[in-house]
């Protein structure tokens, strides 16, 4: 997200113009080997019994189709647990998803498609462990613009074994035009469209287009995800009722961009409906046994009342007003529930937006964070505090800086040197690309008006690693040397811990080492090479989507070339007489888009023809609603 940028260009002192970063290679290549899985597998939101696996199946003939899965304890599926037989369509954009029962605790399984003649490419997956649970290890994420650069992140976290799940805290997608959010400037990283997304097509294809990259598909295929939104799967800066970077005028009522985007979310994404069809909520928790309980917030669509903006004085209208809420009455009692659960030791919450205070001159830096709904921040502080509940850790994202916070209470007087004051603790592990560009200076200036920050790093991306036994919980902080490139390394880069029964972090004395005892990874880099995925002929031009049909005012085409051609776009009526007509100049080897503005046309039915160098791609269209 664009905040902190935001927040310090009101600040004399931080910022400058942002250095042009390095050039970037050419658009995403697609492995025509995983057809008709070009967007590899995913499964999330894993229980102790059942898991969440997911696929999109891309169409040659768009209608009904049938998917087969199944799940089994070794990468040859000669034990197989549990298989069945779902379909697909238009309806849910050709995405797959199926909630597989049965399971067995603690347990890794993997899991493929089959549609076709083809199998997907193999995906690894892991139930959730009960009873008593010595240690868990997870990587949290977020805040991952493909305009800024290589999901390098992603590809280390997919080269690692030593993981339970994966978190990703928002801000998976940015909503943002060709060009727009930070973009580096060189336009093969460009999202799909010359407007921000605000329809399903809309949002569609951007969830389409990120799920192609390759980091992406490796990680995703490797551990379990458990996902939360943040703005930028919508809009800007969004809550429950609006969104700084949505105009009603050109871009619709606001509940149906928003809803719109949840639709996307969901179908795009292994998460787990609160009920089938519900598409709203996605606070929800996850018992690791007894070690800890995973609560992850929905900050942002759910309850939030209007964001303010920065630089805010405490005695601000809005800032002082107790009705304002962050997360609304029935998330705010079904948290409080959660952190009451006397069954595990940690309270581990997955948070959007940072919690911990966030102060210069005495005023408010971000209102959008939770420094901008003092009251609710209070409520639930002070519920902690007043329960004498320990073990507390708030694990954020969108702020696009590595963080690790004391949080004080409202109205304790906080020590930087005992952290005697501090109700429970705060780890923010960066963004995957996008930046927050700050002078030399900056940390140190809002460490000094901040003493509860114990760490601060504004200009490496990466993430978090955290582990969590029954003594601590330790995050180490993981940065990756650039993104420009798809040549980099890590760096494990500091370190800190909440100990048992205490309420602020210390330095970890060591950083984290390994962590044995998972299977092997379920296929070798790159992609593709997995057993059971059926060689395909090189087609020379794939064709992922065609948004929106029936459409009103625009078809986009989504598609992919193995080489760089021209497009000839051809639209005739029912009784073949041309409408449109177009030669593009010659687009690049890669994933392309091709945007026709069919406002014009009579309401009907017409027939696409999409032609390269090696192909045609012809489909019936209807244009009216």
């Amino acid at each position: 997200m664009k905040k902190i940028n935001l927040i310090l260009a009101f600040l004399a002192l931080f910022f400058s113009s942002r250095a042009q970063l390095p050039a970037l290679p050419p658009r995403p290549a697609v492995d025509v080997s995983l057809a008709p899985f070009y967007h590899g597998v995913a499964s999330g939101d894993p229980l102790s019994d059942r898991v969440i696996i997911w696929t999109r199946v891309t169409p040659t003939v768009f209608g009904s189709m049938s998917v087969n899965w199944e799940m089994a304890t070794d990468t040859l599926f000669t034990s197989v647990v549990n298989s069945g037989s779902v379909t697909t369509d238009s309806s849910l954009d050709y995405t797959v998803k199926v909630d597989v029962t049965g399971l067995n605790p603690n347990t890794w399984y993997y899991y493929r498609f089959h549609s076709g003649g083809a199998f997907s490419i193999a995906g690894r997956t892991k139930t959730l462990p009960v009873g008593n649970v010595d240690s868990i290890r997870l990587a949290i994420f977020s805040c991952s613009d493909f305009q800024t650069g290589y999901f390098n992140a992603f590809r280390d976290v997919a080269s690692r074994n030593d993981l339970s799940a994966i978190l990703h805290l928002g801000d998976w997608y940015y909503e943002y035009l060709a060009g727009g959010s930070d973009a580096s400037g060189d336009t093969t990283r460009y999202h799909a469209l010359t407007h921000d997304a605000f329809t399903l097509s809309d949002y569609r294809l951007w969830q389409s287009q990120y799920k192609l990259d390759d980091d992406t598909r490796a990680m995703l295929e490797q551990y379990p995800l458990i996902p939360i939104w943040d703005d930028h799967e919508s809009a800007n800066n969004s809550w429950y009722s609006g969104a700084q970077n949505h105009n009603p005028a050109t871009q619709g009522p606001w509940f149906t961009r928003k809803n719109a985007a949840k639709q996307a979310y969901f179908e795009w994404n292994p998460i787990r409906p609160l009920a089938t069809g519900n598409d709203t909520i996605i606070h929800r928790n996850f018992e690791f046994g007894d070690l800890f309980n995973l609560i992850m917030l929905d900050t942002r669509l759910e309850g939030r009342d209007s964001s303010l903006g920065s630089l805010l004085s405490p005695t601000n209208a809005y800032m002082i007003d107790t009705n304002r809420q962050m997360l609304g009455p029935v998330q705010l009692a079904w948290f409080k529930s959660q952190l009451s659960d006397a069954t595990t030791k940690w309270k581990i919450i997955g948070n959007q937006v940072m919690i911990s205070p966030l102060n210069l001159f005495g005023e408010v830096l971000n209102g959008d964070q939770w420094d901008g709904y003092p009251a609710e921040k209070d409520r639930v502080l002070s519920y902690i505090s007043q329960n004498n509940i320990n073990d507390v850790v708030f694990c954020s994202g969108d702020i696009h800086t590595s963080f690790a916070n004391d949080i004080p209470g409202k109205d304790s007087t906080y020590s930087a040197s005992t952290g005697a004051g501090s109700v429970a603790t705060e780890m923010i592990g960066s963004s995957i690309t996008s930046t927050a560009s700050v002078p030399p200076g900056g940390a140190a200036a809002v460490t000094l008006a901040n003493p509860w920050l114990k760490y601060i790093d504004f200009t490496d991306r990466g993430y978090l690693l955290l582990d969590i036994n029954k003594t601590r919980a330790q995050g180490d902080y993981i940065h990756v040397s650039g993104t420009a490139s798809k040549t980099f390394t890590t760096t494990d880069a500091a370190q800190w811990e909440n100990l048992d029964g205490e309420h602020h972090l210390r330095t970890a004395s060591s950083v984290l080492g390994p962590n044995p005892g998972n299977p092997p990874l379920v296929s070798p880099f790159p992609m593709g090479a997995s057993t059971g995925v059926k060689p395909v002929a090189n087609t020379g031009m794939i064709i992922f989507n065609c948004y929106p049909n029936p459409s009103i005012n625009e078809v986009v085409l989504q598609y992919y070339l193995d080489q760089p051609s021209k497009i000839a776009i051809n639209i005739t009526d029912m009784s073949g007489r041309i409408i449109y007509d177009e030669t593009t100049k010659e687009q690049p080897n890669g994933v392309n888009i091709s945007e026709i503005n069919t406002s014009g046309f009579p309401d009907g039915a017409y027939i696409i023809s999409l032609k390269s160098d090696n192909g045609v791609y012809t489909k019936k269209i209807i244009k009216g609603k």
